[in-house]
């Protein structure tokens, strides 16, 4: 990885830790704010997101999901459901 990729990718993981605290004390407009700009970061840079990140941020709403706060974590038969307060949803396998 280039400097430069390794300075996008340690923003990247700020950026989502202030994403996840603003969620947990309800700043949600703020933590939508850190998510887009997380996103845009990466997209300039060609870099993925990392796994946490992706399963951890909604898609319709770009908020960051808190287990108990503003989202609903669900088991079912081979993977988890994991549903916004916005009504999106993300299937993942176990």
């Amino acid at each position: 990885m280039s400097t430069e990729e390794t300075i996008a990718a340690e923003r990247i993981e700020r950026l989502q830790e202030l994403a996840r605290d603003a969620a947990a004390d309800g700043e949600f407009d703020r933590a939508r704010e850190y998510v887009r700009r997380a996103r845009r970061v990466a997209e300039r840079n060609r870099l993925s997101l990392p796994r946490e990140f992706k399963r951890f941020t909604c898609d319709r709403c770009d908020v960051s999901l808190v287990p108990g706060v503003n989202a609903r974590v669900r088991t079912r038969d081979g993977h988890v459901v994991i549903t916004c307060d916005c009504g999106g949803h993300a299937r993942y396998p176990y």
